[in-house]
């Protein structure tokens, strides 16, 4: 949903400004973040049906077809433009409903989602992360590889205030590990397993997500104080990520699509451990990133036997970790949610635009 606001800022932020509507599952996460940034929010009945059991296959059908019906009343009164699209199964009722309305999609990762795949096939206008996406995609003149859009305030702390912020140490170097919103429990116990050894060498901030939090409290509590005093942990950051990227010379983490974004417009090289039951989205993700020098990846089945060996080898090596950090910093695209915008504007988006967002 990060990138969908990035772009939504960009557009606020231009001349001729219309209306914007956001469109979301009815109860899904989104919509606190988005009514908070005073954005106008419209939820619909929506289910996903792929890799669903036969026992709520109906279920999700029938939500999805009133999410059509939703979609087409909403359509209807708010008579958008364009209609843009950044993933998840909201998208399939609201493409349907808005069949004939013009339709731009971004795709966040290197390999489209279910999805978006399917919508690819209907949009006036596609956006990619990277070149590499194209070999997914139809061969169709309508893709612009336009980057990942990232939101303005993730980079305004400076390396000196992030240190503040968190109570760093600025003669140690700082691991950043992050396994989503949610967490990832392999990755949370696998650094907690490391933290005596890690602890001796560096100081970690640790956005250990909140499925499994009161656990990783708990633990927390029977750190003794050697390691405790250089290991932050929290269970997410909403503004003060920007502020975890500046400060980290080493990044832990899953290999979401934010990676791809995020990461270079900070140029912080990266150990990526791609969730295995996600498809082979993640893979991608992070063999992309791995290709161009600027992360190495590890497989979740063998971490707890290499993540500390191969955390160890970058921090001790400040000239492998500049080289990976400059291969980083060469993928950033900070201007990458105004080339969405102007995306936008030339299919069609004079005044309205509908994002729908899962």
């Amino acid at each position: 949903m990060y990138p969908a606001l990035a772009v939504l800022r960009a557009i606020e932020n231009s001349d001729n400004v219309g209306a914007i509507l956001w469109v979301g599952a009815a109860d899904g996460i989104e919509r606190e973040l988005v009514e908070r940034e005073n954005i106008p929010f419209k939820g619909i009945s929506a289910a996903g049906l792929h890799g669903v059991g036969l026992r709520k296959l109906p279920g999700n059908l029938i939500r999805l077809i009133h999410g059509f019906f939703q979609s087409a009343a909403i359509i209807r009164s708010f008579n958008p433009d364009v209609l843009f699209f950044t993933g998840g199964y909201v998208g399939f009722p609201v493409a349907l409903a808005g069949l004939f309305r013009k339709k731009v999609i971004f795709i966040p990762d290197i390999e489209p989602a279910l999805t978006l795949t399917a919508l690819s096939k209907v949009a006036d206008r596609i956006t990619v992360v990277a070149e590499e996406s194209r070999a997914y995609l139809p061969k169709r003149k309508n893709t612009v590889v336009t980057g990942y859009p990232t939101r303005p305030e993730l980079t305004e702390s400076t390396k000196a205030q992030a240190y503040a912020q968190f109570g760093l140490n600025s003669e140690l170097p700082t691991v950043l590990v992050f396994g989503g919103s949610k967490g990832a429990r392999s990755i949370n116990e696998a650094i907690l397993e490391m933290l005596p050894e890690i602890t001796k060498t560096a100081q970690l901030i640790h956005v250990a997500g909140s499925g499994n939090w009161d656990e990783i409290s708990a633990k927390i509590e029977a750190l003794p104080e050697s390691v405790r005093s250089r290991y932050h942990a929290f269970p997410y950051l909403h503004e003060e990520m920007g502020a975890a990227f500046r400060a980290a010379d080493l990044i832990v983490s899953r290999a979401g699509a934010s990676t791809i974004g995020e990461f270079p417009l900070f140029g912080v090289p990266a150990i990526l451990i791609p969730y295995p039951h996600a498809w082979r989205y993640q893979r991608i993700n992070a063999e992309y990133l791995v290709n161009t020098g600027a992360a190495v990846m590890i497989r979740d089945e063998d971490m707890r036997a290499e993540l500390l060996p191969a955390v160890t080898a970058l921090l001790t090596d400040a000239e492998k970790r500049g080289r990976m950090s400059a291969a980083m910093s060469a993928i950033a695209r900070p201007d990458a949610a105004r080339a969405i915008v102007d995306v936008l504007r030339n299919a069609g988006a004079k005044n309205e635009i509908l994002n729908t967002e899962a």
